[in-house]
């Protein structure tokens, strides 16, 4: 890597950092180009170059965050022997991840209502996919096997990630009495046991 590119690399680290603390410090009305701009030192110029717009820093930053995110919350999958251990240890990383990273995890909750991220909707689509991937393989086995529901893989991972994400939602907002650890004991069971095939001769409920 020539000097050139050690010093672009650098400007984007710088920005894309800055542009966390600027959220986490100012909020979603505070988070602007000229406030990053101000804190990181780097010009507006120099942000146009490497993100081609604000709206491209933020879709960046949003990349990144999703990626530490997710490769916390799927790296012991491939470690857990059954379904129930698989749902216990997505549920404790990830609100473990939201508890002591808050700053990432209300930037990526609170994107999900701002216009920044529009442009960039089918590279984030195609990002998140490759990330999820890791619950649909790790689940696929176990679906054919017979030990989970075959629902449609959107489904399975809504019944798994659903309830924690708007778990981790509740509790950054500070509007409800959440207590994460208390929900990371009693999440995994209840969402096993939506995952788990109806006993021999059971009927689904009426709609």
């Amino acid at each position: 890597m020539t000097p050139k590119q050690q010093r672009g690399e650098a400007t984007v680290d710088r920005l894309l950092t800055t542009a966390l603390q600027v959220h986490t410090s100012c909020g979603r009305q505070g988070f602007t180009v000229n406030a990053v701009t101000a804190a990181s030192g780097v010009s507006l110029g120099s942000l146009y170059h490497h993100f081609g717009s604000f709206d491209g820093l933020a879709a960046q930053l949003y990349l990144r965050c999703m990626g530490q995110l997710c490769d916390e919350v799927f790296a012991g999958l491939t470690r857990t022997r059954t379904v129930r251990a698989g749902v216990r240890a997505i549920v404790q990383h990830y609100l473990r991840f939201t508890e002591e990273h808050r700053d990432i995890a209300l930037f990526l909750h609170a994107s999900a209502y701002s216009g920044h991220l529009t442009a960039h909707a089918q590279e984030i689509r195609s990002f998140k996919e490759t990330k999820f991937a890791a619950i649909a393989d790790w689940l696929r086995p176990h679906v054919e096997s017979g030990a989970v529901l075959p629902l449609p893989t959107p489904i399975l991972e809504v019944l798994v990630m659903g309830p924690v994400e708007e778990t981790a939602r509740r509790w950054l907002s500070s509007t409800y009495d959440i207590d994460l650890r208390q929900a990371a004991r009693i999440l995994p069971d209840r969402i096993w046991a939506s995952l788990r095939p109806l006993p021999d001769g059971a009927e689904p409920e009426p709609a």
